[in-house]
Order: C-alpha cells, then sequence, then structure tokens
C-alpha cells in the first residue's frame, strides 16, 4: 500500500471521529492540520479542538488515535494537540458549513 492510499485510509477514519457536541466530523471541521505517516508505518497527527477548554478532548484524542491505529499498515498512532493556528469556522469543509448553517 502506498503512502498516500494509507493517508486517504487515515483521513476516512477520521471522518468517523465526532465532537460529542457538534453534528460534523473533525476532519470536515477543520480540526486536522497535519498527518504525517512515516515508512515505518508511524503516524504523527497535529490536531486542535474547536475551543481550548473542549470538555471532550481526551475522548476525541483517543477516539482518533485507535481509529487512525486500526488503519492496515499502521503501528502507532501520535496525536499532537496544538492551538497555533488557532481555529476558527473558516477552516470548515463547505459540508461542514452547510451542515451548520453557516452558508
Amino acid at each position: 500500500m502506498t503512502k498516500f492510499e494509507i493517508e486517504e485510509k487515515i483521513v476516512a477514519m477520521l471522518k468517523t471521529v465526532f465532537d460529542p457536541e457538534i453534528p460534523v466530523n473533525v476532519y470536515d471541521l477543520g480540526l486536522i492540520y497535519k498527518i504525517d505517516v512515516s515508512g515505518n508505518g508511524d503516524v504523527s497527527i497535529d490536531m486542535t479542538l474547536t475551543a481550548p477548554n473542549c470538555p471532550a478532548a481526551d475522548f476525541i484524542m483517543e477516539d482518533v488515535r485507535q481509529k487512525v491505529e486500526s488503519v492496515e499498515g499502521i503501528n502507532t498512532a501520535t496525536i499532537n494537540l496544538v492551538f497555533e493556528p488557532e481555529w476558527d469556522r473558516d477552516m470548515m469543509s463547505e459540508e461542514a458549513k452547510l451542515e451548520l448553517g453557516f452558508l
């Protein structure tokens, strides 16, 4: 499987992770800043949250880690929580904006 195919599978899994308070997945919300897949199957993901004090932060990050590690070819997933740049709703996909009534 190529690195690109693995990244596509990771994105597909990320689209199954939801913030319990928002009916849109973390990928379409624009919370995933970087996906870095190494040659040995280790993944590093930089992600943020809609708010720094998000009460579901631990749940969301653990859900991301578990789902990414379930992708074929992945050994470990490291989830890095970052707040630079600060998230805003312009980072959401068009579908997410439509779903949440921002369009």
